[in-house]
């Protein structure tokens, strides 16, 4: 005999179907994969939680299906008014759900959404800021760097691999997660090459700027200096013309070659009296949201000089 499933008395604009019982539902195994990060050949992903789920449904990109959990039914009534009428509702058990969910305790709402197909002209829309992030294997930081490209206004995020070291999926369980929504908001590109990519950005005429850390024996602003024209603290870089940043892995930081094919380099100094251990010691993360900062905090003021 079939679980009794109750939901509470609101209803969606769509008319309710049977609630899902067998975990062999096909469903239920479509959600199953999506959640634990596999994406088929059509590229459907899936997003958990009311926050993230509300995000999906407010991108404008194709949401395939609804599910939810008994529990989680309460959930609809705030994304209602994202909710498109042409998406399904599936509902099913807590404990059916519980079998699909990525998350240890899962708040019993998810969606299959299909992220948008960038290209990098939709990277590049004015003011161009794009961040590249190039062997970047963490996807907590991945996450959290398109988190910040957005938040800081930037104009869409690339991802590259590195000497066989490939970029986190931005459209992963744990990014997705750590990005609070916003790669599925944000032109994102994902697993091209950098050579590719630094041609195409040159093409563009944009400004290729390499995130580096200042060697270990260096312990100030002033010696750093000294090394080279092109490294800079991100104050004294010109984030108002078109700009991209290179953000690289967490423990190797960018190959040396495209740092050298870089049109300057940049650091994050630290408080004065602190050893200078690197960019990573910040976390990539938390480097690449400096960067991003100063570039929008430059291009504001630019703006408020205008007008």
């Amino acid at each position: 005999m079939a679980p009794s499933v109750r939901f509470p008395a609101w209803q969606p604009v769509q008319e309710k179907a049977a609630a899902i019982t067998s975990r062999e539902n096909r469903w239920l195994k479509r959600f199953r994969a999506a959640l634990g990060g596999e994406r088929g050949d059509d590229g459907v992903v899936g997003v958990e939680g009311v926050r993230l789920v509300e995000a999906a449904l407010g991108s404008g990109l194709p949401v395939e299906a609804l599910l939810v959990s008994e529990s989680g039914a309460r959930h609809l009534s705030r994304v209602a008014h994202v909710l498109a009428s042409n998406v399904s509702v599936l509902h099913t058990t807590d404990k059916l759900f519980a079998g699909v969910a990525d998350t240890r305790t899962p708040q019993g709402i998810a969606a299959l959404v299909l992220p948008r197909q960038a290209a990098i002209e939709n990277l590049l829309s004015e003011p161009a800021l794009l961040v590249a992030l190039v062997g970047v294997q963490d996807p907590g930081n991945v996450g959290t760097i398109v988190r910040a490209a957005e938040a800081f206004g930037a104009s869409g995020a690339a991802t590259c691999p590195a000497d066989g070291v490939g970029t986190a999926d931005p459209f992963g369980p744990k990014a997705l997660r750590a990005s609070a929504g916003s790669a599925l908001r944000l032109p994102i590109l994902h697993g091209i090459s950098s050579a590719i990519l630094l041609a195409q950005l040159r093409m563009f005429r944009v400004k290729i700027y390499a995130a580096v850390a200042p060697s270990a024996g260096d312990h100030s602003s002033k010696e750093i200096s000294k090394q080279a024209s092109n490294l800079l603290p991100p104050w004294d870089m010109d984030w108002k013309i078109p700009a991209a940043i290179l953000i690289g892995n967490e423990g190797a930081g960018l190959p040396a070659e495209l740092v050298r094919s870089a049109d300057a380099r940049v650091f994050v100094p630290q408080a004065a009296g602190t050893a200078v251990v690197g960019i990573e010691s910040l976390n990539a993360a938390m480097a690449a949201s400096v960067l991003l900062y100063e570039a929008m905090r430059q291009r504001n003021k630019a703006r408020e000089e205008r007008s």
